[in-house]
Protein backbone atom coordinates (compact mmCIF):
# COMPACT_ATOMS: atom_id res chain seq x y z
CA UNK A 1 0.00 0.00 0.00
CA UNK A 2 1.43 3.39 -1.01
CA UNK A 3 0.92 6.82 0.52
CA UNK A 4 -0.70 9.18 -1.98
CA UNK A 5 -2.00 12.75 -1.85
CA UNK A 6 -5.35 13.93 -3.19
CA UNK A 7 -6.14 17.59 -3.87
CA UNK A 8 -9.51 19.25 -4.03
CA UNK A 9 -11.34 22.54 -3.69
CA UNK A 10 -14.78 24.08 -3.64
CA UNK A 11 -15.92 27.69 -3.86
CA UNK A 12 -18.64 28.66 -1.40
CA UNK A 13 -21.48 30.95 -2.43
CA UNK A 14 -21.51 32.64 0.98
CA UNK A 15 -19.70 32.57 4.32
CA UNK A 16 -22.22 30.67 6.39
CA UNK A 17 -21.49 27.69 8.65
CA UNK A 18 -24.30 25.48 7.31
CA UNK A 19 -23.34 26.21 3.72
CA UNK A 20 -19.68 25.45 4.46
CA UNK A 21 -20.64 22.16 6.09
CA UNK A 22 -22.71 21.19 3.05
CA UNK A 23 -20.12 22.16 0.44
CA UNK A 24 -17.04 20.80 2.21
CA UNK A 25 -18.99 17.62 2.98
CA UNK A 26 -19.80 17.28 -0.73
CA UNK A 27 -16.12 17.79 -1.60
CA UNK A 28 -14.92 15.16 0.87
CA UNK A 29 -17.60 12.70 -0.22
CA UNK A 30 -16.63 13.18 -3.88
CA UNK A 31 -12.93 12.65 -3.10
CA UNK A 32 -13.69 9.41 -1.26
CA UNK A 33 -16.12 8.10 -3.88
CA UNK A 34 -14.05 8.97 -6.96
CA UNK A 35 -10.97 7.33 -5.46
CA UNK A 36 -12.74 4.27 -4.03
CA UNK A 37 -11.76 5.23 -0.48
CA UNK A 38 -13.22 4.89 2.98
CA UNK A 39 -12.35 6.85 6.11
CA UNK A 40 -9.98 3.99 7.06
CA UNK A 41 -7.82 4.87 4.02
CA UNK A 42 -7.27 8.44 5.22
CA UNK A 43 -3.99 9.33 6.94
CA UNK A 44 -4.59 13.06 7.42
CA UNK A 45 -6.29 16.04 5.79
CA UNK A 46 -5.11 19.63 5.51
CA UNK A 47 -7.82 22.22 4.94
CA UNK A 48 -7.16 25.78 3.85
CA UNK A 49 -9.72 28.56 3.55
CA UNK A 50 -9.39 31.94 1.93
CA UNK A 51 -9.20 34.87 4.38
CA UNK A 52 -12.80 35.88 3.64
CA UNK A 53 -14.21 32.72 5.30
CA UNK A 54 -14.85 33.09 9.04
CA UNK A 55 -18.05 31.17 9.82
CA UNK A 56 -16.58 27.78 10.78
CA UNK A 57 -13.60 25.46 10.58
CA UNK A 58 -13.71 23.42 7.35
CA UNK A 59 -12.50 20.38 9.30
CA UNK A 60 -15.75 20.42 11.30
CA UNK A 61 -17.47 19.15 8.15
CA UNK A 62 -15.26 16.07 8.12
CA UNK A 63 -16.13 15.29 11.74
CA UNK A 64 -19.84 15.57 10.91
CA UNK A 65 -19.31 13.05 8.10
CA UNK A 66 -17.96 10.58 10.64
CA UNK A 67 -14.26 11.11 9.95
CA UNK A 68 -13.42 11.18 13.65
CA UNK A 69 -10.07 9.43 14.15
CA UNK A 70 -8.11 11.07 11.32
CA UNK A 71 -5.78 14.01 12.07
CA UNK A 72 -7.20 17.21 10.55
CA UNK A 73 -5.80 20.72 10.47
CA UNK A 74 -7.06 24.05 9.16
CA UNK A 75 -4.97 26.95 7.88
CA UNK A 76 -5.59 30.21 6.10
CA UNK A 77 -4.79 30.46 2.40
CA UNK A 78 -2.51 33.30 1.27
CA UNK A 79 -4.32 36.60 0.71
CA UNK A 80 -3.34 37.17 -2.92
CA UNK A 81 -4.92 40.03 -4.84
CA UNK A 82 -7.22 38.71 -7.56
CA UNK A 83 -7.45 35.19 -6.09
CA UNK A 84 -10.78 33.37 -6.23
CA UNK A 85 -12.82 34.28 -3.11
CA UNK A 86 -14.53 31.94 -0.61
CA UNK A 87 -12.52 28.82 -1.45
CA UNK A 88 -11.84 25.81 0.75
CA UNK A 89 -9.02 23.58 -0.42
CA UNK A 90 -8.00 20.15 0.83
CA UNK A 91 -4.87 18.06 0.68
CA UNK A 92 -5.67 14.54 1.86
CA UNK A 93 -2.96 11.96 2.50
CA UNK A 94 -4.24 8.47 1.82
CA UNK A 95 -3.20 4.83 1.63
CA UNK A 96 -3.99 3.45 -1.80
CA UNK A 97 -2.90 0.83 -4.30
CA UNK A 98 -3.76 3.22 -7.14
CA UNK A 99 -0.85 4.53 -9.19
CA UNK A 100 -0.27 8.25 -8.69
CA UNK A 101 -1.56 8.93 -12.22
CA UNK A 102 -4.92 7.32 -11.34
CA UNK A 103 -5.66 9.51 -8.31
CA UNK A 104 -8.76 11.64 -8.93
CA UNK A 105 -8.35 15.21 -7.75
CA UNK A 106 -11.72 16.91 -7.21
CA UNK A 107 -12.51 20.55 -7.90
CA UNK A 108 -16.21 21.24 -7.56
CA UNK A 109 -18.17 24.00 -9.27
CA UNK A 110 -16.31 27.21 -10.03
CA UNK A 111 -13.21 25.87 -8.23
CA UNK A 112 -12.56 23.65 -11.28
CA UNK A 113 -10.98 26.77 -12.84
CA UNK A 114 -8.21 26.63 -10.23
CA UNK A 115 -6.58 23.50 -11.62
CA UNK A 116 -7.91 22.65 -15.05
CA UNK A 117 -4.83 20.49 -15.54
CA UNK A 118 -5.78 17.99 -12.81
CA UNK A 119 -9.47 18.58 -12.04
CA UNK A 120 -11.57 15.55 -12.91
Amino acid sequence: MAVRAVRGAVQLERDEAGHMEEQVGALLTAVLERNGLTADDLISIWFTATPDLHSDFPAASARKLGIVDVPLICAQELDIEGAMPRVVRILAHIESDRPRADICHVYLGAAAALRKDIAQ
